[in-house]
């Protein structure tokens, strides 16, 4: 270089500074290789060296299945609005062990990526969206045992099955809203991680997933469906099963996953600065 060469230009990459909610859509599209690698590096490690590999995604909610039969149907005596119990409680059980380890892997993803986060930036947002894909893999192969389990039981879906889709998105999207929430206090607050098992076990028994949404009645609908996984659920048994489609009560879960969305990215925006020290 020459002794007469301009200095080179400082350049400081970091986040902007605390305002109002944004979701910066072109910026996360930038930066949409990150995410796809993080993705993928969380697929390759999900069954790396395990006995049955991608096996688990059916086993898992199976053996619940088969538990939760023998109790709630056989012993207790739980209905399931005229669908063959087994069927009923497996098809809940596939969304929410989803969406239960979608939540995990998000509320996790910063501190798991603690070298990444505090050599490189990147929108930090793009760690606990990309936690909650590759669990959508585990969902697809499920949906296979679904229709094994409704051809053994006899049941024929409706012309609401073009609806999956949306309810699997709309899991996704659930997952990744409280996820963001629980992502920026694991790295505050590290009692989350500890907490979480514990949470995601009441939140399964509040949610109708052994149980039909019919046995809620009355003003105790509304604040049954503040759980936004309730009205996930009750859709996506509706479009597979042909079940009773979700009430109006359920746009309650919609707007209660909209208000934990905004606070959610609101309160992990106003975090992200510090994120990178206290990891």
């Amino acid at each position: 270089m020459s002794a007469t060469s301009a200095p080179l230009a400082w350049i400081e990459s970091r986040p902007r500074k605390p305002g109002l909610v944004r979701f910066d859509v072109r910026e996360i599209w930038a930066y949409r290789e990150v995410a796809r690698a993080l993705a993928l590096r969380d697929l390759k490690l999900r069954y790396k060296q395990t006995a049955f590999g991608v096996a688990w995604a059916v086993l898992q909610p199976l053996g619940a299945a088969l538990v939760f039969t023998l109790v709630f149907d056989r012993v207790v005596g739980v209905p399931s609005d005229g669908i063959d119990y087994p069927v009923f409680v497996f098809t809940g059980l596939v969304v929410w062990l989803y969406f239960s380890g979608a939540l995990e892997a998000a509320a996790l993803s910063l501190a798991d990526s603690r070298e990444l986060v505090t050599k490189v930036y990147f929108p930090r947002v793009l760690a606990p969206l990309a936690s909650v894909l590759p669990g959508l893999v585990d969902l697809t192969l499920s949906l296979g045992m679904v229709a094994i389990f409704m051809v053994v039981y006899e049941v024929t879906p409706s012309a609401a099955v073009i609806s999956l889709p949306v309810w699997m998105l709309a899991a996704t999207c659930v997952a990744f809203t409280v996820g963001v929430w629980l992502a920026a206090l694991n790295v505050l607050y590290r009692d989350v991680r500890y907490t979480l098992t514990f949470m995601l076990q009441i939140w399964l028994f509040a949610s109708p997933v052994v149980f039909p949404s019919s046995l809620i009645d009355g003003t105790w609908q509304y604040v049954f469906y503040l759980n936004p996984m309730a009205g996930v659920i009750d859709g996506f048994r509706w479009s597979v099963l042909d079940g009773p489609a979700p009430p109006p009560e359920a746009l309650i879960s919609l707007l209660s996953t909209i208000v934990i969305a905004i606070t959610g990215i609101a309160y992990f925006q106003h975090v992200e600065r510090s994120l990178a020290d206290r990891i």
